[in-house]
């Protein structure tokens, strides 16, 4: 529902003024009258009729340069830096003129939080931000007007974008906050004023930037500089609970994460889990192939919920979802029933049937990202994942990257965990995944190439029908070629060999 049914501008996401009055920029080319805004863009290509476009200068392109292609197609302003205004010219759309673009979008999305009467959540941790977000997103769907960040726009750029595109009905506000180094989450996070800031988990992820996971662990809890410790919406008044803190029960950091959180004021810290102590408690956790049945005591009530995309990660991931849905005063029946239509997205668990020689096979893409705890996850959710007929459990993985010095340890201390999971085949890419291949030292059949495209060629002479063959890697691999070729190529039985 929007702010009022007799305003013309409430269905609008933002009016031209109200984005002069944000940022304090000058509009020039501006037609006459109120100028609504349905968007905003920071990529030409994928911009709608009705957007404003930010030029905002990347670390490959400058915005600025396609100011032109941004008006002719449609957007409604186009905000550019004052130093670049001499070099567009006098032939172009609506421009507002700011000091700098990506201040001037820091500046609309603090303004799009302060004009927010719901409820906004923070989300962090080193593996499954972004499918705890998905999962959030689903159960609170069922519930009020959901804003959530798109894909895993979580960093210097992603934040205030999902800040500025959250439209001013919104009930229940989501937002995904990552970092690299220290000092990254804290300006973010102050931007986004949540109610609820969680923690997932503390893992060895970039210790390329970090001394010890101790060290990442200081990091994440840099999410409660910017927590909403009086619990207002933003002079909105709702009488609402003071900002909580919600932390992994599980975690071996749990301890030190309280601590963290009671010194920088928070009152309330809320665990999940499985542990006993837990304020929001997996019960019971019943992993099937494709989909977990859990019952979970979530305070003082117990639910239900069968969660539709499998992994006890995933599962794991609901107990927080639930957490959140009591905390901000959402309806948890509707929630968990909600929970049953979640399915995993690209790069995070995606399921593709490919047609090989005599039958089909299973690819599972998990290629997004990768590090040692959610390599361990995949490991564990695909031990439950059982081959047809004469098919074997097949993987396939890419050098994790950004671990430091110790990143050939924690390669090699893939190979137990792997070995238990009963994998038959693994294809390794990278340099560093070496160190895997020497620790499995003959145990299983082992295929190694420098990097992903000579992987692609093995996977497709081994594939036979009952297979299942997972692939993860970190970014920087590309495994998406390795998934794409193998759609491509296995798509319809016009392409066997």
């Amino acid at each position: 529902m929007t702010e009022s049914s007799n305003n013309e501008d409430a269905a609008m996401l933002w009016t031209l003024a109200e984005m002069v009055n944000a940022t304090g920029g000058t509009l020039t080319h501006a037609p006459s009258g109120t100028i609504g805004v349905n968007g905003i863009s920071i990529d030409t290509r994928t911009l709608s009729h009705g957007e404003a476009y930010f030029a905002i200068k990347g670390d490959v392109h400058d915005g600025h340069a396609f100011v032109a292609n941004a008006h002719r197609a449609g957007a409604a302003v186009s905000v550019i830096a004052a130093d670049k205004r001499a070099d567009l010219g006098d032939d172009t759309g609506p421009l507002l003129v700011v000091p700098d673009v990506l201040v001037a979008l820091e500046a609309l999305g603090r303004a799009a939080r302060t004009r927010c009467g719901g409820k906004i959540i923070a989300i962090t941790g080193s593996v499954g931000k972004t499918s705890t977000k998905e999962a959030l997103r689903v159960a609170l769907s069922a519930c009020g007007a959901v804003h959530a960040s798109v894909a895993s726009f979580n960093n210097h750029w992603g934040v205030p974008l999902t800040l500025a595109r959250m439209p001013r009905d919104t009930e229940f506000g989501i937002f995904e906050i990552g970092m690299n180094h220290p000092n990254e989450i804290t300006p973010l996070v102050q931007m986004v004023r949540p109610h609820v800031a969680m923690i997932n988990n503390v893992a060895p992820v970039h210790l390329g930037a970090f001394d010890s996971v101790d060290g990442i662990a200081h990091a994440k809890a840099e999410i409660f500089d910017g927590l909403n410790l009086d619990g207002s919406s933003e002079g909105h008044g709702d009488g609402a609970q003071g900002g909580v803190a919600l932390l992994n029960a599980d975690d071996p950091r749990f301890d030190m994460l309280s601590q963290i959180a009671r010194g920088k004021g928070v009152e309330r810290i809320v665990s999940f889990g499985e542990a006993a102590t837990a304020d929001v408690r997996g019960e019971k956790i019943v992993e099937h192939a494709d989909c977990s049945c859990l019952t979970v005591r979530v305070f003082d009530d117990r639910v239900m919920a069968k969660v539709g995309s499998p992994g006890r990660h995933i599962a794991k991931n609901a107990l927080a979802v639930l957490a959140i849905v009591s905390l901000v005063g959402a309806d948890l029946a509707k929630a968990a029933l909600a929970l049953a239509h979640l399915a995993p997205v690209k790069g995070r668990g995606e399921r593709h049937v490919l047609s090989v020689e005599g039958g089909d096979a299973t690819l599972i893409d998990e290629s997004y990202n990768a590090n040692p705890a959610s390599m361990r996850a995949m490991f564990s959710m695909l031990a439950g994942v059982q081959p047809e007929g004469r098919g074997r459990r097949m993987v396939a993985l890419g050098d994790m990257l950004e671990l430091g010095p110790t990143s050939k340890d924690l390669h090699a201390q893939l190979a137990e965990p792997l070995l238990a999971a009963g994998f038959e085949v693994v294809f390794l890419a990278g340099p560093d995944m070496a160190a895997l291949r020497d620790a499995l030292d003959g145990r299983v059949v082992v295929h190694h190439a420098d990097d992903v495209d000579g992987l692609i060629d093995p996977v497709v002479a081994t594939l036979r029908a009952g297979d299942v063959l997972a692939a993860k890697a970190s970014l920087g691999l590309k495994f998406a070629k390795l998934i794409d070729g193998l759609k491509d190529r296995f798509s319809n039985p016009a392409s066997l060999p």
